[in-house]
């Protein structure tokens, strides 16, 4: 078997996404939980996925002594300070995924913080964390896509 006919590693990016549709399908039967990663303030601007768990991705990766880039420290800095502890976040994605056997599906604004939130997961041990594909951007185009009107069949003869 060559590189190319090797299946992707569960680090590779592309193994850690799922597509919206597929992420809801899965929160509809119960078997995952959207965890949206965007800021508090983010949240306020633009709304959120309703019956989302919220775990800022920023706050939490700052208190697992990780490093901000500066984009991310400008983010953080623009919302207003949090009480968040290093166990809340824990005991919440302990919560979900141990005890309810729940996939971690992580949404962000557009699906890059997601997916370093599902990586940061799996590689703190939570081995059923996924990104969802276009994140809330993509959740918006959705909701705001009209439903399609029922065909009507032709009263107009052939002849």
């Amino acid at each position: 078997m060559t590189a190319v006919d090797q299946p992707s590693s569960p680090t590779e990016p592309e193994a850690l996404e799922i597509s919206l549709a597929s992420a809801t399908e899965l929160c509809r039967l119960g078997l995952g939980t959207l965890v949206e990663s965007r800021q508090t303030f983010e949240i306020e601007m633009n709304g959120a996925i309703p019956g989302t768990v919220h775990i800022p991705l920023f706050e939490v990766k700052q208190l697992l002594g990780h490093a901000l880039t500066e984009d991310e420290q400008d983010i953080l800095d623009a919302g207003q300070p949090s009480d968040i502890d290093v166990q809340g976040p824990f005991t919440m994605v302990n919560r979900l995924h141990h005890a309810h056997d729940n996939i971690l599906l992580c949404v962000c604004n557009s699906g890059r913080r997601s997916l370093y939130a599902a990586q940061l997961l799996r590689s703190l041990g939570y081995g059923k964390a996924l990104s969802v594909a276009g994140g809330f951007q993509a959740w918006k185009l959705l909701q705001a896509k009209p439903a399609a009107a029922p065909v009507q069949p032709s009263t107009q003869s052939g002849d």
